[in-house]
């Protein structure tokens, strides 16, 4: 059985990480982190935890002291993530980091987007966990990033287009739509009931931190750099997530033969599903899996491929992706924890 730790168990990652976990049979959740509520059991704040599975919830610190443990992830705002990673990794632990502390390999970039980074001799040891992309590297790694949300669905939407002729990448239009659980668990007026359920809204539309994640991906994708045009928005819903891509191409290239290099770019890839023509990806067909849904459309007269990629933010977006990770670090079934269907309605 693996030893795992998880760092800032009771913000929503956190809480998928022990739903996904409790069901995983190679796996046992020995410890948690909590600033609110340590020194409770994990029964007394997640009411439905097993007898058998009852761990004990503490401050950080104690955790970092003795870890104790194989796998620990962390799912800690960005800049506490890498002190925390420093100390387990000397200790022996393998890192999964949820937060953004580990994405950006330019130290420059990081710190124009999320300010002095906390161990930048970290940066190179760590690996970009979107396993479609880098299973090789995840595999014999002991600190990967996991990837952003929206980053998950913009890479996974553009990737397979890379030696397409008669697609023009160097400048993807992204429209994004995002669930309010996003945002974290903690109090915020702009996310509080009242505020955001019945609310539609654009935000961070010239400067959203994920930005810089999404081009250094694919720039190293494609082999040139590539600028993203990003506006996410939030929608009144607690998890989902859409994003819409746009990228111009040539008036011979034909969408069915499009659609079908998406089905051979991701025909060995369980949890990534190309919809057939006219079916368009929902939040509710995802909701609660790992999956990730792909449309595929040519737009005739603008001469542009629309590529709409849906998946579970707090999934496939987050929690879903680290255990895929874990599942590949240890040489396990990749789907293992993972196979549960949508939850619909």
């Amino acid at each position: 059985m693996l030893r795992t730790l998880i760092f800032g168990v009771t913000g929503y990652t956190g809480i998928e990480l022990v739903r996904i976990l409790s069901r995983h049979p190679h796996v046992s959740i020995i410890a948690g982190s909590s600033r609110t509520w340590a020194d409770r059991k994990a029964s007394e704040v997640f009411p439905y935890i097993s007898s058998d599975n009852n761990f004990p919830i503490t401050e950080l610190h104690p955790l970092l002291e003795k870890p104790d443990a194989d796998v620990a992830f962390l799912a800690l705002p960005h800049g506490d993530s890498a002190i925390a990673a420093r100390r387990l990794l000397d200790s022996g632990v393998r890192v999964i980091d949820l937060s953004a502390d580990f994405r950006l390999k330019d130290l420059a970039t990081y710190e124009s987007w999320y300010g002095k980074h906390k161990d930048p001799g970290l940066l190179d040891r760590s690996v970009y966990g979107l396993a479609e992309i880098h299973r090789e590297e995840v595999r014999g790694a002991d600190l990967v990033a996991n990837p952003g949300c929206y980053p998950t669905t913009v890479i996974l939407g553009i990737a397979p287009v890379t030696n397409v002729n008669g697609v023009d990448t160097s400048f993807p239009i992204v429209d994004s739509k995002s669930g309010i659980s996003g945002a974290g668990r903690g109090a915020k007026l702009n996310t509080s009931f009242c505020e955001a359920g019945e609310g539609f809204k654009p935000y961070g539309a010239t400067g959203h931190r994920h930005i810089p994640e999404m081009e250094q991906e694919l720039s190293q994708l494609f082999g040139k750099k590539i600028t993203v045009r990003f506006t996410p928005h939030l929608i009144p819903v607690s998890r989902g997530m859409v994003s819409t891509i746009y990228l111009k191409v040539s008036p011979e290239l034909d969408d069915g033969h499009l659609r079908e290099v998406f089905k051979q770019f991701y025909r060995d890839e369980q949890f990534v599903k190309v919809l057939p023509k006219g079916v368009f990806p929902d939040t509710a067909r995802v909701r609660g899996s790992n999956q990730v849904h792909i449309a595929v459309e040519i737009d005739g007269r603008t001469h542009f491929a629309i590529i709409m990629v849906a998946i579970d933010n707090l999934v496939k977006g987050a929690s879903g992706a680290a255990v895929q990770n874990m599942n590949i670090m240890y040489g396990m079934e990749e789907n293992t924890a993972l196979k549960a269907l949508p939850l619909f309605p």
